[in-house]
Formats: structure tokens, C-alpha cells, sequence
């Protein structure tokens, strides 16, 4: 029994040691793996990334490629019918036929057509990354047709472009964060460091950014951009547009941070040793504050996926042959569409998902920005 006791002891000082001699990166992340609902939204954004980068693979069509099943309803993956029990997963293909109560041509499901589903399977000739010809889809069939969303007015396969499209929507967030960091670091840091003057001009510009009507501006300047501009300069010219009004945040986060840190002992220690006030904001005051400002970028991001989707959806932002989430829900402003295709909605879906899984894994690296908290 003492021996059992005294092995929980020693175990306990070694967990103890090894805890009070970590450093904050070690604190932050084990902290962070305590946090359920960050580590599995870390997953899925993981996911949701890694299909982004290699789109054109994982979409089973080209996102413009047309067809005559206009509106088509979405078709359900089967593992087994009666009269061949349980075989390789296929789709059912569908007809169309007089609704006798409403009297409108419908899909309907036709039990006679089965089209199995194959992984790495030929179909549309696509670029990855514009570099590369390919052939090659992750999932799709050889024969038939195959919609699991649906398709749209034109009769594209709606997974196609909700796929293709997560590489704009997902990537405008990342992309933009870049900018709000340099300008939200600098101006922050500068604020809370030296104070007195300047800090009172900067938190004046600060109000006076924040004060401003977030979707009036974004519409006032994104319908200033010239409409014969390629994609890529509209592109970066959203992302620049969400950046400039977008750093605040980061900024007020920042600067409360070296207001309360400049004057702690290691920076009058480093100040008293004669290093530099850059020396101190880079070598002490930046890497105290950085896990708050991941926490802060982290939670950024969702509010340029939310701000794209919206401009994209007012038609202000993005807009056609472009395919992002906002354009795909362009169609949805039409009530006839909803009422007669609600699945065209579905990009929608994919929004809520990114912007909660964000949320939750801003709110991990929150709780883990404090490793010494309780929890």
C-alpha cells in the first residue's frame, strides 16, 4: 500500500515538474485538447480545407458543366434493393411525370436505372491548381448521372459547385487575416506601447472605423470596383475592402494587451539593459500577446466568410462565372426557385457549418490562450 502511495507521489511531482517547466506553447495546446468541441471543429475545418485545395479532384462534375436535368431533385446513395439484396452503393435515376393533383411535370424516382457509384472514377477533363490536366474525380459514376445535392436552373450538379466554390469562401478569410494582422499588430501595438498622443489618435480613428455601417460601406465601395476587372484583382480587392474595416478588433485586443504588460519587470529589466523599444514590442511584448491574437484572427475569419457570402449574395461582391457560396446563393433571392428547388439553399449550410466550427475553435484556443484557468 506505501508503495502504491509513494508512486502516486512521485508520478504527481514528475506531472508537476513537467507542467511548471513547460513552455506556453506546451501549456496552450494541452489545454486546448481538454476542449471537446475546438478539437473536433479543428478536424472538420481540417477537412473542409484539405477538399478546398484539391476541389476540381473532389467535385464528381465540372461546376459548369450543363445538362438537361434542369432542377433535378437530389438522389440518395442505396446499399440495397429487392431484387438484388445488398450490393455496391448506387444511385436510382429519376423520369419525369405528370403530377395529376397539380398538373406539373416531376422527377420521379425510376427503379428500372441504377447507376453504381466508383471512387477515382474518368469524367470531366478539369486543371488542378490551373496546372495540371486531369481527368480523374474522387467519386462519381461511369455511367448515368449522378446529383446528391441536386442541380441548378441550368443543370449543374449543385455538390460541384458548392465544392468548388468552398475554395473562394473558405480561403478569403485566411488570405484577409494577413492584412488585419500587419495592420492591427502595428497600430495596436504602437497604441498601447508609447500611449499619450498618439494612442488618443489611434483609438479616435479606431471609433471612427467602427462607427461606420459595416454592409453600406462594403456596397458603396465593392459597387465602385470596375465590372470589367478580372477575378482574381476583384478577388483581392474584397479581401482588401473586408481587411482595412476589419482590423479593430484586433487592434483594441493588442493594445489592452501592452498597456498591461509594459510594465511588468522583464520589460523595465530589458528597457534598464538598453534594448531597444522594437527590441522589447519584438522579443517580449509580441510573443506574450500571441496566443490572444490568434484567438482574436481565429474569430476574424468568419466574419469575411460571412461578409463575402453576404456582398456575393447581393450581388455587390462576386458574381458569375466565379463560384463561391455567396454566388451559389444568389439563385435563393428568387422565391419561385426556393419554392420549386429548396436544395439550392443548401450552400447555406456549408456557410453555418465553417462559421460555428470557427466560432468553436476560437473559443478553444480562448480557453487555452489562459493555461493556469481551472478546466
Amino acid at each position: 500500500m506505501l508503495k502504491i502511495i509513494s508512486d502516486k507521489i512521485s508520478s504527481n511531482k514528475k506531472y508537476k515538474e513537467k507542467y511548471f517547466l513547460a513552455t506556453p506553447g506546451q501549456l496552450m495546446l494541452w489545454k486546448f485538447k481538454k476542449h471537446k468541441l475546438g478539437v473536433a471543429a479543428l478536424i472538420i475545418l481540417g477537412i473542409f480545407y484539405f477538399i478546398a485545395l484539391f476541389c476540381e479532384f473532389f467535385a464528381p462534375y465540372s461546376p459548369h458543366s450543363e445538362s438537361e436535368y434542369i432542377f433535378s431533385v437530389p438522389q440518395k446513395i442505396h446499399f440495397y434493393s429487392k431484387e438484388d439484396g445488398l450490393q455496391r452503393t448506387f444511385v436510382y435515376g429519376f423520369k419525369y411525370e405528370m403530377n395529376k393533383e397539380t398538373f406539373k411535370r416531376e422527377y420521379v424516382v425510376d427503379k428500372t436505372q441504377k447507376f453504381p457509384i466508383y471512387f477515382f472514377v474518368k469524367g470531366d477533363e478539369y486543371k488542378l491548381w490551373n496546372l495540371f490536366k486531369m481527368r480523374v474525380h474522387f467519386i462519381g459514376v461511369k455511367d448515368g448521372y449522378m446529383f446528391l445535392f441536386g442541380s441548378d436552373f441550368a443543370g449543374r450538379d449543385l455538390l460541384s459547385r458548392i465544392i468548388v466554390g468552398s475554395r473562394i469562401s473558405l480561403t478569403i478569410g485566411l488570405v484577409g487575416i494577413i492584412i488585419t494582422f500587419f495592420i492591427g499588430l502595428t497600430l495596436g501595438g504602437i497604441s498601447g506601447y508609447f500611449g499619450g498622443i498618439i494612442d488618443n489618435i489611434i483609438q479616435r480613428t479606431i471609433e471612427f472605423f467602427m462607427s461606420i455601417p459595416t454592409i453600406p460601406l462594403w456596397m458603396a465601395i465593392a459597387a465602385s470596383l470596375p465590372h470589367d476587372w478580372p477575378v482574381v484583382k476583384t478577388y483581392f480587392a474584397i479581401i482588401l475592402i473586408m481587411s482595412l474595416i476589419g482590423w479593430t478588433g484586433l487592434a483594441r485586443t493588442v493594445r489592452g494587451k501592452f498597456l498591461s504588460l509594459r510594465e511588468e519587470d522583464f520589460v523595465t529589466a530589458a528597457r534598464a539593459l538598453g534594448a531597444s523599444n522594437f527590441r522589447i514590442i519584438r522579443r517580449h511584448l509580441i510573443p506574450s500577446t500571441f496566443s490572444y491574437i490568434i484567438v482574436q484572427l481565429t474569430l476574424t475569419i468568419p466574419n469575411m466568410i460571412l461578409g463575402e457570402t453576404a456582398l456575393s449574395f447581393i450581388g455587390v461582391g462576386l458574381n458569375s462565372p466565379v463560384i463561391s457560396w455567396g454566388v451559389l446563393l444568389q439563385e435563393a433571392q428568387k422565391i419561385k426557385s426556393i419554392a420549386h428547388a429548396p436544395w439550392i439553399l443548401t450552400p447555406a449550410i456549408f456557410v453555418i457549418i465553417t462559421v460555428l466550427m470557427l466560432n468553436f475553435l476560437g473559443d478553444g484556443l480562448r480557453d487555452a490562450a489562459d493555461p493556469f484557468s481551472e478546466g
